[in-house]
């Protein structure tokens, strides 16, 4: 190969920065010319979309936050447009980061012979095939750090405090996010809650004398026989759904349930949670992700997005990936660890 492009996909996470670094620092030291696409797969359509990256180009990144080729997680667009722009701009290969929505066009574009190779990313968690993604630990630090600030307020004003968080229908960063921060309850979208149930947690507290009660709630937790809540203005502005509103409604049913026992209170991290700079650990997942994947790419080969499995580096078809998400399963250890540690699931 002598010309390789590399882009970031859908939102922004910590770490993709560091990526770039490796992909760019990986094809150079053999030879190869990188192009970075700006904009996501929106800068193949762009005449100004494209960036030759050098080594001066990713000098410092490695702990930056956000993407310096940016990032888009609306357009879609015909594979066979992105084909056909691989070929004016003389590019042998593709290096896609990114998420579902992103591997999704990467199995696409491969299906029309391109190479291409995917590095999964999402402060989610949730790529199927892979145990972890880059980006997933600096937003559990994120969530844990928020935990901590809450549970001060909390206790200082006799409050139950709860924090909703992102995730889409994954529980991932929730359940990590709580446990890593001290969380009395976590809702998630795999186990619907009972408010009744969560309102017992608190009174219970209360009655060993705790002064406070820290809830974290995943944005896609539902409530026993509903379903997710998507946030209206929201869905209605993108024409698509949203989750967001959960943590305000939890708080309505608990401020019912206590009948002035405590004070309550939700808040929203949202992008908090994905700006920043990455944590050492997404910075040398990422590193090694975003190499490996160059590698297979430069040795010729397509279709394949590399996965941490086991505390190594692997490659799996990207077909697996597309358009789908993994989710927290009934028999996760974590789920186990959480419930000996007395952290309710309000099921």
């Amino acid at each position: 190969m002598k010309k390789i492009a590399v882009l970031t996909g859908g939102g922004d996470a910590p770490g993709l920065n560091a990526v770039l670094r490796a992909v760019v620092l990986t094809a150079l030291g053999r030879g190869v010319r990188v192009l970075g696409i700006r904009d996501g797969f929106g800068g193949f359509v762009e005449a100004d979309g494209t960036v030759e990256l050098k080594e001066d180009s990713v000098r410092g990144l490695l702990w930056r936050g956000g993407s310096i080729l940016r990032c888009n997680n609306q357009y879609r667009g015909n594979p066979d447009l992105f084909v056909g722009r691989m070929q004016e701009l003389g590019l042998d290969g593709l290096v896609a980061v990114g998420g579902d929505g992103t591997l999704t066009i990467a199995a696409q574009m491969h299906e029309r012979g391109v190479k291409v190779v995917g590095v999964p990313k999402t402060i989610d968690n949730d790529v199927v095939g892979t145990d972890l993604t880059f980006g997933f630990d600096s937003a559990v630090s994120v969530v844990a750090e928020a935990c901590g600030r809450l549970i001060d307020t909390g206790e200082s004003h006799h409050r139950v405090m709860l924090v909703e968080v992102m995730g889409r229908h994954s529980g991932f960063l929730a359940l990590h996010g709580a446990l890593a921060g001290g969380a009395d309850v976590v809702l998630l979208p795999e186990i619907p809650y009972r408010p009744e149930n969560v309102a017992a947690v608190v009174r219970g507290r209360s009655s060993r004398g705790r002064t406070y009660t820290l809830i974290v709630v995943a944005e896609g937790a539902v409530r026993e026989g509903r379903g997710a809540v998507a946030d209206a203005v929201r869905s209605a502005r993108s024409g698509g759904e949203r989750l967001g509103g959960v943590g305000d409604l939890v708080a309505d049913e608990l401020h019912d349930a206590l009948k002035g026992l405590h004070g309550v209170r939700a808040m929203q991290l949202g992008h908090l949670q994905r700006g920043g700079p990455p944590t050492p650990f997404d910075r040398v997942l990422g590193t090694r992700l975003a190499t490996h994947a160059t590698w297979a790419l430069l040795e010729g080969h397509g279709g394949l997005f590399s996965a941490w499995h086991r505390g190594e580096v692997t490659l799996a078809p990207i077909t697996g990936a597309a358009g789908r998400h993994r989710t927290v399963e009934a028999d996760d250890p974590l789920l186990t660890v959480a419930r000996a540690v007395n952290l309710s699931f309000g099921d």
